[in-house]
This record gives structure tokens, sequence and C-alpha cells, in this order.
């Protein structure tokens, strides 16, 4: 973590050109950048390819940068915003429909498949070692434009409004596609951790 000072000297070398400069800011913030990225789209080719882009256009908006906030916060927008980019450009494909992952109801309301519900929160989920990559896999699965829902809200944590403007919809699409993808993404860990029985 850079102090105030630390930091200012190393945008004025960045400003300037300096080579050694733009590969400390790699070295230094290049894993948790790729993290961000890769949670939001499906493989490691394309987490890649979008702090590649983020990094390249970070570097020619450096002068734009006025350093009101962190260079690693400034940094982890421009991910997120590139990442958000690339899932938009892929969206031209249509995209797999989430209701096969939503609940499905018999008519008498009861679920038509019950698993025994869950007794770890998804955050303990995240936590643990071994289920990160089960909870990645199963993040995976949901369409995109559910997935960055889900990502921005429950992961960077941003506001309703927030993700909203990053995503250029309405706050109200925002919490329904938040909803179905909370829902969708429970089903797929039920499924993976749950046993057959009634839900509690």
């Amino acid at each position: 973590m850079h102090s105030g000072s630390d930091e200012t000297a190393l945008l004025a070398r960045l400003r300037a050109g300096d080579e050694d400069a733009f590969e400390a800011v790699i070295r230094e913030f290049g894993g948790r950048l790729l993290a961000v990225a890769r949670r939001f789209v499906r493989n490691d080719e394309d987490a890649r390819d979008v702090l590649q882009s983020a990094y390249l256009s970070a570097f020619r908006s450096l002068e734009r940068f006025e350093g009101t906030s962190q260079l690693s916060t400034w940094l982890h927008r421009i991910v997120v915003n590139t990442a958000l980019m690339k899932l938009r450009s892929q969206r031209r494909r249509p995209e797999t429909s989430i209701e096969a992952l939503l609940p499905a109801f018999q008519t008498d309301g009861r679920h038509v498949e019950q698993f025994a519900a869950l007794d770890v929160a998804a955050d303990r989920l995240l936590e643990r070692q071994e289920t990160k990559a089960v909870v990645r896999a199963c993040l995976e699965q949901l369409p995109a434009s559910y997935r960055a829902v889900l990502v921005l809200r429950d992961i960077e944590e941003l506001s309703t409004q927030e993700a909203a403007d990053l995503l250029a919809i309405s706050p109200g699409a925002v919490k329904v596609r938040l909803h179905r993808a909370r829902q969708a993404l429970w089903t797929l860990l039920r499924k993976r951790y749950g046993r057959p029985g009634e839900t509690s």
C-alpha cells in the first residue's frame, strides 16, 4: 500500500512515461485486478484481455486522473467498466435464458425440487478455499447480464443506483435482475451442496 507521497511520486513517474513505474503498477495491482475482471467474464483469456484493455485505457487517461481517490481504486473502476463493455459487445449474440435456473413451483405453491437448506451463507462459502472454485463455476453459469448485476451489487458492493449507472439500465431493472440472479445462484448451489429433502 502506497502512502500519499509515494503514490504522488509514482503518478509523476507514470506521467513521465517511466517504464519501471508501469511495471511496478502491474506487479502491485495486477493479481487483484485480474481477479476483478475474472468475476465478470467466463474464462481467463477474456479476463486477461479485459485487464490489458483496462491498463491501456488507464495509462492513456493518466492526465485526467486527479488523485481524489487512490490509484488502486481508480484502476479497479476502469477494470469494472472495461469488463462491462466487453459483456455489452458480447450481448450481440443471443443470451441464454435464466428461466431454467429459477425455482419452479407446483400448483400448490411447493417447490418442484426439494433440497435441504444450505447451512452456510454464500459469503462464507466464498471465504473457503475449497468452495471458491465451485461458487465461481456456479456464477459462470449465469447469463452475463445477471452475473454482472450480482457481481456489482453483492461482490463489488455498489449501490443499486451505481450499478444502474454502470449498466445503463434503471434501478428497478437492477433490483429485478439481482433478485433473479440470486435465486438462480442459490438453485445452482443447492444442487451442488444440498441433499434431497424438505426445505426448512
